[in-house]
């Protein structure tokens, strides 16, 4: 069972650039995500993954605990949960390691510095207003040597929703606001995590595509998951044409043979360690006993062998 302790204080914030998303209306929306059916959990279960023996790890964005059912105690000796939605807590899954749950903002984590062996996130960064910062603070409760194990949603995300919504809004409206939240691009991840102080970095991209009835079934889960959209300049409503349009856009560009139609979601892995004096470190600039140079005369070499 798990042991509660008092939330921290989940900030607010304003529109602008520096702030695209409206962080209440996120939790708002995740709250009431966490109080549904389990059925919408596909994609965090598919994305989930173990990892090695860590005396005190944090799952930041935890969900109802997608990451934390998967583990034991020889993975983890005891795992804080940290989600920025209360209702999660309510309605987590069972799990054999010991859990404490708080309520904070990812952007502003209630913990001391060097505190966390291991800190993991599984979908839930691509919303933080301030990713830089975030990472920042990961790197500040991680102990020395500590590793930070992410995944999020990547820039082609339901790449055939946004384009079916658009021209459906171009169509019939004259013009279209975002629908689908903006997303970060892979080719800035490490550059971000360098920035924070990680090292060690690695990077990878992987797509999961689930198919669906048609656009509105797709709408239902992402709702379902938590996942509508936040930005400060979304459109509230589209009108019953534009949906209809859109729908129809969607079945005639991206459809299955089978009538059903695919959703893409790109998701970025990355891993990034806390300096260690013990790791290992790069041999100094010109220290090498060997050319490249040299590469072009492997197979005389190997002929003379």
């Amino acid at each position: 069972m798990a042991e509660k302790i008092p939330k921290s204080n989940t900030h607010g914030t304003s529109p602008g650039a520096r702030s695209p998303f409206d962080r209440r209306l996120k939790r708002k929306q995740k709250n009431w995500a966490a109080l549904q059916p389990a059925k919408y959990e596909y994609l965090r279960d598919e994305v989930r993954d173990g990892a090695v023996t860590f005396p005190l790890a944090l799952d930041l964005g935890c969900g109802r605990g997608y990451i934390a059912q998967h583990l034991n105690q020889e993975v983890i000796e005891k795992l804080v949960q940290v989600d920025i939605a209360e209702n999660v807590f309510k309605n987590t899954v069972e799990s054999d390691i010991p859990t404490v749950s708080v309520v904070a903002d990812e952007e502003f984590l209630p913990f001391k510095e060097d505190t966390f062996d291991l800190v993991v996130s599984s979908l839930s960064l691509h919303w933080v207003n301030d990713l830089p910062k975030a990472f920042r603070e990961i790197h500040h409760v991680l102990k020395p040597d500590g590793v930070f194990i992410g995944a999020m949603f990547g820039g082609d995300t339901l790449y055939e929703l946004r384009c079916s919504l658009q021209l459906a809004e171009l169509e019939r409206e004259g013009g279209f606001s975002p629908h689908v939240s903006p997303f970060v691009a892979v080719s800035d991840l490490g550059h971000l995590l360098a920035r924070a102080g990680f090292n060690t970095l690695t990077v990878d991209t992987d797509e999961i595509q689930v198919n669906y009835p048609g656009l509105f079934e797709v709408m239902e889960d992402l709702q379902g998951m938590g996942e509508s959209n936040c930005s400060w300049n979304r459109k509230p409503l589209l009108h019953r044409d534009t949906m209809l349009a859109a729908a129809a856009i969607y079945r005639e560009m991206y459809g299955n043979s089978d009538g059903s139609v695919p959703a893409t979601f790109q998701i970025f892995y990355m891993i990034g360690w806390k300096f260690h004096e013990s790791q290992a470190k790069p041999a100094q600039r010109g220290s090498a006993t060997v050319s490249l140079a040299d590469l072009a005369k492997i197979d005389k070499f190997l002929h003379q062998k």
